[in-house]
C-alpha cells in the first residue's frame, strides 16, 4: 500500500520536477560550463579556459564598481521600503472610513509594469518640465540634475522603487497587524497606556518576524535589480548607476562575452549565497539565545 502510494505521489511530483530540470537545474549548469570557457555570442568556436573569466571578473574595476551600485542601492533602498510600508499599513489599519480605498491606492503603483513606472519618472525628473524639479523650485531649492548628477540619478532611481514596490511590503504589515489579537489592546488601555506605547510595546515587538521577513525578501530584491536602472538611466551617468546584472547584460549581449558573463553572475550568485548563510547563521543563534 505503501508503495503504491508513493508511487502515485510521484506522478504528481514528475511534471513540477520536469519544469524544475529544464527550466533551472539544466541552464545553471549550463551557465556554469559556459564560464569555464571563452564563449562569445556569435556562435564561434569556443576554448576551454578554466577559472581565467573568474580571475579576470574579480580583478575588473567596472564588475566591482557595479556590484557597489548595487550594494549602495540596496542599503539606500531598503530602510524606507521597511518604514514607509509599516506606516502606510498602520494608518489603513486604523483608519475605519474608507480603508479599502487605502488599501487599493497604497497597492496600485506594485501592479504597474517597470516600463510605466520608468516612463513616468523620466518624465518627471526632465529638467526644464518635469514636476519634481517644478516641486523643489516652488519650495525655493534649485533643480537636482536628476538624470545627469550621479547622486540624484541613485536617489532618482530609490524614489521610483519605493513608489513602485512598497505596496508588497504594506500588504505583509497589514495582514500581521489584523492578526495581532484586539484583547491586548483593551488590556492595556485598562492599565493605562496609550496609542503610542501600545505602538512600542505591543504592535512593533509583534511585528518583528514580519519586519525580519520583509528585510530578507528586500535585500534579495534590490540586490537583483535591473529594470528601473536600465529604463532610467540606462547606467549614467559615466556608468555610476549601472547595477552588476546589467553589467553582465553588457557583457553578454553587447560585448558578446557569454563567457565572461557567465563568470560574473556566478560570482555574484557567491555573493547572495554568502549573504543568505549569515542571515541563516544570525537567525539560528537569535532563536538559541531565545531559549530558556
Amino acid at each position: 500500500m505503501s508503495t503504491r502510494r508513493a508511487g502515485s505521489g510521484f506522478a504528481f511530483v514528475t511534471p513540477f520536477l520536469a519544469a524544475y530540470l529544464l527550466f533551472l537545474v539544466l541552464p545553471l549548469g549550463m551557465g556554469l560550463l559556459a564560464s569555464l570557457t571563452d564563449a562569445g555570442l556569435t556562435g564561434a568556436s569556443t576554448d576551454f579556459v578554466g577559472l581565467a573569466n573568474f580571475a579576470e571578473a574579480l580583478t575588473d574595476p567596472a564588475m566591482w564598481r557595479s556590484f557597489g551600485v548595487t550594494v549602495g542601492f540596496t542599503a539606500a533602498s531598503t530602510p524606507p521600503l521597511i518604514l514607509v510600508g509599516l506606516v502606510m499599513a498602520l494608518l489603513t489599519h486604523h483608519l475605519a472610513p474608507a480603508r479599502w480605498l487605502w488599501r487599493l491606492a497604497f497597492f496600485a503603483p506594485y501592479v504597474l509594469p517597470s516600463s510605466a513606472i520608468a516612463l513616468i519618472f523620466v518624465w518627471m525628473y526632465q529638467p526644464e518640465f518635469g514636476l519634481a524639479d517644478s516641486l523643489l523650485s516652488w519650495l525655493g531649492i534649485g533643480p537636482m540634475g536628476w538624470l545627469s548628477h550621479p547622486v540624484a540619478a541613485m536617489l532618482g532611481v530609490v524614489v521610483a522603487t519605493v513608489w513602485w514596490t512598497v505596496g508588497f511590503n504594506f500588504l505583509l504589515y497589514l495582514a500581521a497587524l489584523q492578526a495581532i489579537p484586539h484583547d491586548l489592546y483593551e488590556a492595556s488601555s485598562l492599565d493605562g497606556a496609550g496609542g503610542w506605547r501600545q505602538l512600542w510595546h505591543i504592535t512593533l515587538p509583534l511585528l518583528r518576524p514580519t519586519t525580519g521577513l520583509i528585510a530578507v525578501l528586500q535585500v534579495l530584491a534590490s540586490l537583483k535589480v535591473f529594470d528601473q536602472f536600465y529604463l532610467i538611466t540606462n547606467g549614467g551617468p559615466q556608468h555610476s548607476t549601472r547595477p552588476i546584472l546589467q553589467y553582465v547584460y553588457e557583457s553578454g549581449f553587447t560585448n558578446y562575452r557569454t563567457g565572461y558573463a557567465s563568470a560574473v553572475s556566478y560570482v555574484f550568485f557567491a555573493a547572495i549565497l554568502l549573504f543568505t548563510l549569515a542571515h541563516f547563521s544570525i537567525q539560528r543563534r537569535r532563536a538559541g539565545g531565545d531559549r530558556p
